[in-house]
């Protein structure tokens, strides 16, 4: 049996969401074992403090330009002495790293599309191909070369209290105590990002039908200027956030009854806290990037597009109009006020 457990899942901040019931897994199958985990910085304060994991050694992205550096890393790295990694990024970056951690074992994806890329079918030397398609299930699968078969889906994201107070500083001054909605504009690819005039019209639906008010958050003086705008012609149904981190954004989503925004780290954030969550899936293929779980509704309409094309072409995030979002808005507000009442 492994006594230390590495995974090595860098970036970026939605996938290393996605990751962690990978590490819930591993510390229900081997409660005695030592878990480690390789991450860079952005993400790590989502998952700095979770209470399965013992260890945690946060990569900058400088490190990988650097040998020095990068050998120095490797160094700390191989001085824990992991008896098995877990690739989950199956890239070169992150099979270096499980590498030069010395384990035995090097776990990864055999190669496709997504998964297994680049060296790391050569760096990790025990491969894996799931049949699962979402990329909760796909890292859930990789556990059978643990002797590890559990597909039990747990976040159990940890909130730090100094995250908690702002975020119910933040709504008091909001004034949306009580039911609100987050509707987030930004996204890391171009063509993931959906047009603010879209997001407007979707806030303007949720106070009018739904006597819900929409907080609009951002990152960014872009991200800011896309989100005055929503707030602007939002018709006083949506108000702008105050700058946030993300553990800060975290401790907000915990408190909204709905989630609105792309595939992006703060909507599998959404997802993983249990929040309702819309997210509207563009270049990628839905049923491996959908907010995970039966809370949730995943909105894509074109089919997906070549390799290439995927961070240019803005066409499956255009072809989702304000309708197919608003009808997931009322689906999920219908299904929550049942519930409710029940």
């Amino acid at each position: 049996m492994a006594k230390r457990i590495l995974i090595v899942r860098l970036s970026a901040i939605g996938d290393c969401i996605l990751s962690v019931p990978v590490l819930n897994a591993l510390r229900r199958n081997f409660p005695n074992a030592k878990i480690g985990w390789v991450i860079e910085r952005a993400a790590s304060q989502l998952i700095q403090g979770h209470e399965a994991l013992d260890e945690m050694f946060v990569v900058s992205k400088k490190t990988f330009k650097s040998p020095r550096q990068l050998l120095a890393f490797g160094k700390t790295i191989r001085a824990w002495k992991p008896d098995v990694t877990l690739d989950l990024q199956g890239l070169t970056k992150s099979s270096l790293i499980a590498w030069m951690s010395g384990a035995k074992d090097r776990i990864g994806f055999h190669r496709d599309q997504f998964d297994g890329r680049e060296v790391s079918c050569i760096l990790n030397n025990r491969l894996y191909r799931p049949e699962s398609k979402h990329i909760v299930d796909r890292g859930l699968e990789l556990l059978k070369l643990l002797g590890v078969d559990d597909s039990e889906v747990s976040f159990e994201l940890p909130e730090s209290d100094d995250a908690a107070i702002f975020a119910e500083r933040t709504i008091r001054t909001s004034q949306m105590e009580g039911r609100f909605a987050i509707i987030n504009v930004g996204a890391g690819w171009a063509s993931k990002l959906w047009p603010a005039d879209r997001y407007a019209r979707v806030a303007r639906h949720l106070g009018e039908q739904w006597g819900l008010p929409s907080l609009v958050v951002w990152s960014g003086d872009q991200e800011r200027s896309v989100a005055e705008h929503v707030v602007s012609e939002s018709n006083k149904h949506a108000s702008l956030a105050p700058p946030t981190s993300l553990s800060q954004l975290s401790s907000l989503i915990r408190l909204a009854s709905l989630f609105v925004g792309s595939d992006t780290g703060p909507m599998h954030l959404s997802a993983a806290l249990g929040t309702p969550t819309i997210g509207m899936i563009g270049p990628m293929p839905i049923e491996r990037v959908s907010p995970y779980g039966a809370s949730h509704v995943g909105v894509q309409n074109l089919p997906l597009l070549k390799t290439a094309n995927r961070k240019k072409d803005c066409g499956p995030m255009l072809s989702i109009f304000t309708e197919h979002v608003t009808q997931a808005c009322d689906q999920l507000m219908s299904r929550n006020i049942l519930k409710r009442a029940s």
